[in-house]
């Protein structure tokens, strides 16, 4: 062995070394510092050997590398930018040192190749990829740019503008299309991986292939005229910036270090990537989009864990059919959990079989699935009008019509159907879940499972425990959901429960501020443009739908009259009582047709006289952004002090991914904190007259006097 640390070891066969990442302990191999440190010194070790002719990078766990532990690096990204300059040269340094080894060099790439990983296999000569190879620059969506190389060598591997694609998009790439791109040189089974990464690192000592001309591509300026990188970085900068748009900085600065580096050398093309990192790795953008990470890794991690408390779902029925049915029984079936789909009308259940078909056809235009494939998921979703066919089911949603007497009484009706170990859900935006338990024999084994619309492309499920439900039942659905790729947010029961509770207040800022006379489109310009949501209030609700917003505004009411009754006839009230429901009716805050594609237009319908009795006013930016945040900020703060939500992590990623809160603010707390807590009561206090949905919780003083922070300490 000529060398070997706690994260990786060389051994040199017939004057062939290899590298075998092989972190202790872990599933997984990352970069973190002494990863780096241990990576340097085998290096060193394999440079001070002369009887080596070439070297073979792999990995001994089920994926290569999946990237930088970036809690490590946290640290540092708060450094002063001096000190994370030197950091970010002597690791490269180190990325340097395996590129100008004076012999061929390969990767044998299996699975995931990220971040650093993909940084790797950059360095060396040649690659192999295994058939279930992920490779990819995936650092834009933290917010910062690679920093190990990655915009300077795969521009002159791939071509400059696969290369701005591939980095600007965060896109990871699959085996075939690294291959026909450049990426790697072969597609082998994970069986022939190492064999056949020792053949072609043998033609390459062999000088049977020139290694030294890919080297020495990947060295030298971008191979295009002047003319072409002018054509070339101008387009790409428009399409970057209609994607990014300004709050997301990271990909253009990572183009623009591309664009700079186009006619130089490695040397000083490095120099320009650190320094675009250096730029954007102290963003409030990087902040947010770091700790968004961080925090969908905790409840990926929370997750794990309940999975050793849970029963394993191998069956589920969905209860009702109809669009949103079929959206559920469509995300089970594709994710290899056969369902039932049942309803009482065979109309609902060719409605459910449609979503499901509509959604599958979709994937097949696409090339993203097979004919067999969508032949086997719908052949994977049973449906019946029967309850006989639910019986050996070990998780069923009930998602009938949003009413409490006809859901409590098709509960009721499904216990009777189903063994006593099944667990019976509701899939429910306002409805109680302890007062639904009340129906039930075994109300342990029932909670809660609001998906979202659509169900396909929401990520975010709730998981609503009742007084009673038990800790089994919690981590089954929890586990159930999971499979199905959603992330699984467990809240307790309260009306609206917390996506909903937190929503309904930033209506009502709002429609206060359209009842003062606020122009509505203004309202949403700001709110989409400067805040950063995709869709402004007005617009959301016309998605929502008004009647369906009535209702639970109604609901939250009931529920929370001090700060959430509505003592005037607000813009909801108004609209839903002359029929104009929004996108569903053609006509709400909003007129709605379809263009000659098919894509939905809007257009302003309704009128300031229709929504308010006020004379027309102009507010500033920052008075609409804190008329119609701060109720929902507060909410949410009231949210973590009673215990609805268990942690600011949790509540963040369920704000982004059951709402759309803009991720470059990182969600409510992350805004809170990058804003400062005192900061945030001043600016509130401003407000307070308004009314109790403006007054800042105690839970928000108390942190402030101890100085404690919801993530980074004081």
């Amino acid at each position: 062995m000529l060398y070997q640390s706690s994260t990786l070891k060389v051994s040199i066969n017939n004057q062939i070394a290899h590298l075998q990442f092989d972190r202790e302990q872990s599933a997984i191999n990352k970069f973190d510092r002494q990863t780096l440190s241990d990576f340097d010194h085998a290096l060193d070790a394999i440079s001070a050997a002369t009887d080596i002719q070439g070297l073979l990078l792999s990995s001994n766990k089920d994926s290569f590398i999946v990237g930088a532990d970036i809690t490590e690096f946290l640290a540092l990204f708060a450094e002063e930018d001096a000190k994370l300059y030197q950091w970010l040269q002597s690791a490269n340094a180190i990325f340097n040192k395996l590129e100008d080894l004076p012999f061929p060099t390969v990767c044998a790439v299996n699975s995931f190749a990220l971040g650093g990983g993909c940084e790797t296999v950059l360095a060396t000569d040649f690659r192999v990829a295994s058939e279930d190879a992920r490779i990819g620059l995936p650092e834009t969506k933290l917010g910062i740019i690679p920093g190990f190389g990655g915009t300077v060598r795969l521009p002159r591997l791939i071509g400059v503008d696969n290369a701005i694609e591939l980095i600007t998009t965060a896109k990871e790439c699959r085996s075939n299309e690294a291959l026909a791109l450049g990426l790697v040189d072969a597609v082998v089974t994970k069986e022939q991986l190492l064999s056949s990464a020792e053949s072609l690192l043998q033609l390459a000592i062999n000088n049977d292939i020139d290694w030294q001309q890919r080297r020495q591509q990947k060295q030298q300026p971008l191979s295009l005229s002047q003319l072409e990188q002018t054509m070339s970085f101008n387009v790409a900068k428009g399409l970057v910036y209609a994607k990014a748009g300004k709050h997301y900085p990271a990909p253009m600065a990572a183009l623009i270090a591309i664009e700079r580096s186009a006619a130089d050398v490695r040397e000083q093309a490095l120099v320009n990537e650190h320094q675009a990192f250096v730029s954007v790795a102290k963003t409030p953008t990087a902040k947010s989009l770091i700790q968004l990470f961080l925090n969908d890794q905790q409840v990926k991690s929370l997750a794990k864990k309940q999975a050793g408390l849970a029963n394993k779902t191998a069956h589920a029925a969905v209860i009702g059919a109809g669009i949103m049915g079929g959206g559920i029984a469509y995300q089970s079936a594709s994710k290899k959990v056969p369902v039932v789909m049942k309803d009482i009308a065979p109309q609902a259940i060719e409605l459910g079989l449609s979503e499901a078909s509509k959604l599958l056809q979709k994937q097949l235009e696409r090339g993203r699935i097979t004919a067999d494939k969508m032949a086997g998921v719908l052949n994977s979703i049973t449906p019946s009008l029967s309850y006989e066919a639910i019986r050996d089911c070990d998780v069923v949603v009930e998602a009938v019509v949003e009413n409490p007497k006809v859901k409590a009484t098709v509960l009721a009706e499904v216990e009777q159907h189903v063994s006593d170990d099944t667990i019976i859900t509701s899939n429910t935006s306002t409805i109680s879940i302890n007062q639904l338990a009340k129906t039930l024999r075994k109300p342990e084994r029932f909670c809660g499972m609001h998906f979202f619309n659509p169900v396909h492309r929401m990520p975010l499920v709730e998981v609503i425990k009742s007084e009673v439900t038990s800790d089994e039942t919690v981590a089954t659905v929890v586990s159930y959901a999971t499979q199905m790729g959603k992330t699984a947010i467990v809240v307790n029961d309260c009306p609206g429960f917390f996506v909903n509770r937190v929503l309904f207040p930033y209506f009502a800022g709002f429609c206060q501020l359209v009842a003062d006379g606020a122009d509505y489109t203004m309202i949403d310009k700001v709110m989409e443009k400067v805040f950063g949501w995709p869709m402004g209030p007005a617009y959301l609700l016309d998605v929502v739908g008004i009647d369906t917003a009535h209702h639970a505004q109604q609901v939250m009411a009931d529920g929370f009259p001090e700060r959430m009754a509505v003592s005037y006839e607000d813009a909801i009230h108004k609209l839903f009582s002359t029929g104009k429901f929004g996108q569903k009716t053609g006509s709400g805050f909003y007129c709605y047709s379809k263009d000659k594609r098919g894509k939905v237009v809007k257009v302003p319908a309704a009128t300031q006289a229709e929504l308010s009795e006020a004379t027309p006013k102009s507010f500033t930016e920052d008075e609409i952004i804190a008329r119609v945040m701060i109720p929902m900020i507060n909410e949410t703060l009231l949210c973590l002090d009673e215990g609805i939500v268990q942690s600011a992590a949790e509540a963040d990623l369920a704000l982004i991914y059951g709402l759309g809160f803009p991720p470059f603010r990182g969600g409510v707390f992350s805004y809170l904190e990058q804003m400062g807590l005192f900061e945030y009561q001043q600016w509130a206090r401003k407000y307070q007259d308004l009314g109790s949905l403006y007054r800042v919780p105690q839970l928000l003083q108390d942190r402030i006097d101890n100085n404690q922070a919801f993530y980074h300490g004081a």
